[in-house]
């Protein structure tokens, strides 16, 4: 029988950690799946949450260094090979010398990044047009010339809690075992938790303004809460619920920035349900826009019916109607949060607060019926522009 390279996709993720990208590896097996082609995923032998995603039919294996992938392929025949993280040009080429078309998802804009792990791949995806900029600026040249927006996947997680069930406190950090402090930390924090009372959660009196994600870098939280935290504390009618864990300097960090309102911020942790988070909030807040690829949190919460609050620059710009899904507002290291303070004045004068569901044509480019099909565009485009990967 003829092979195709297309048969079976094989996507490396070897992230450790669980957030947007590890998401969008799953959610790109369910689309390939529905299109006919299976999924073989390798994986990090310390990702522990690949087990809780929904992907049906998936192949996942573990690998601990992606230069043993050329010799763990031996034996098969060209594939598709799809990496959300990168490998060294050496381990790209020899895939490539055997057949294989060797592609990567660009999960992070390249501003300020080093553009030359991408440089070796036939062909690089982006989540996002600002993605695609930042590809364009790096003067990558083998760039899909088309946005792959992720999914309004709120179920992805194959164990959730019952949307009535409570949301409890979690650990507002997410300790890298890599590291010894974080190692003792993150032992000795479980113990200390051990003696408090373990909270519910309850719905904050006034505007229940919520961040629901990683504390990660990328994010930027210390510092657009350094500009508008003081323009928070000036309004005693809200609340800041935080809902996802970071390193201990991220969160440290964002603490200090958060001094101005610290009565009013409470942790959460990492939620599964995050449905149930996205119906406790009245807006979402985003983080800083430049180093965002996209905003799987953005997606979600207005599929939810919770608008945002994010600064007026792309990804923002491709994932919200202003008005209409949320609000965006100046970036407030430009004008040291006026207009963010403006905006929040209006909201607290019963200042209308949008239905991110009444967007239906906005919201329909993040269907997953739109993700599949995205899908089959590509490929369309793959088996073009690529006659080597066509059946042999």
């Amino acid at each position: 029988m003829a092979s195709n390279v297309f048969d079976t996709c094989i996507q490396i993720n070897l992230q450790r950690g669980f957030g947007g990208g590890e998401v969008y590896t799953a959610a790109v097996a369910r689309a390939l799946r529905s299109l006919g082609i299976a999924t073989r995923l390798f994986v990090h032998p310390g990702a522990r949450a690949w087990s809780a995603l929904s992907m049906p039919d998936t192949r996942v294996e573990q690998l601990a260094d992606p230069a043993e992938l050329p010799e763990r392929l031996r034996a098969q025949p060209p594939r598709w090979l799809v990496f959300h993280t990168f490998a060294p040009a050496a381990v790209i080429e020899a895939l490539r010398a055997r057949g294989h078309l060797v592609t990567a998802f660009a999960h992070m804009p390249l501003y300020g990044r080093d553009a030359r792990p991408l440089r070796p791949f036939d062909h690089v995806f982006a989540v996002s047009r600002h993605v695609i900029a930042s590809l364009d600026a790096a003067g990558i040249e083998r760039v899909y010339p088309q946005p792959l927006y992720g999914v309004a996947d709120i179920d992805r997680v194959g164990a959730l809690d019952r949307d009535d069930a409570p949301l409890r406190a979690g650990s507002r950090y997410d300790w890298d075992q890599r590291k010894l402090r974080d190692r003792v930390l993150g032992a000795l924090e479980p113990l200390g938790r051990a003696f408090l009372p373990q909270r519910r959660y309850r719905r904050p009196p006034g505007l229940a303004l919520g961040i629901v994600s990683r504390l990660t870098p990328i994010k930027q939280f210390p510092t657009l809460f350094s500009h508008v935290a003081a323009v928070l504390a000036q309004h005693p009618g809200l609340g800041l619920d935080i809902f996802g864990s970071g390193g201990y300097a991220s969160v440290r960090d964002l603490v200090r920035a958060l001094r101005p309102i610290r009565e009013r911020v409470r942790f959460w942790g990492q939620q599964g349900n995050v449905r149930a988070v996205y119906r406790q909030i009245d807006f979402l807040m985003t983080g800083l826009p430049e180093k965002e690829a996209l905003g799987l949190n953005v997606i979600e919460a207005q599929a939810c019916g919770t608008p945002v609050l994010a600064p007026d620059a792309p990804p923002f710009t491709e994932t919200m109607v202003h008005g209409e899904t949320g609000y965006l507002y100046r970036d407030p290291r430009e004008d040291q949060g006026a207009d963010f303070a403006a905006l929040i004045g209006r909201i607290l004068r019963g200042g209308p607060r949008p239905d991110p569901r009444k967007a239906a044509a906005h919201l329909a480019q993040f269907s997953n019926e739109a993700f599949v099909e995205r899908k089959r565009r590509l490929l369309a485009h793959l088996a073009q522009a690529f006659p080597r990967a066509g059946r042999e």
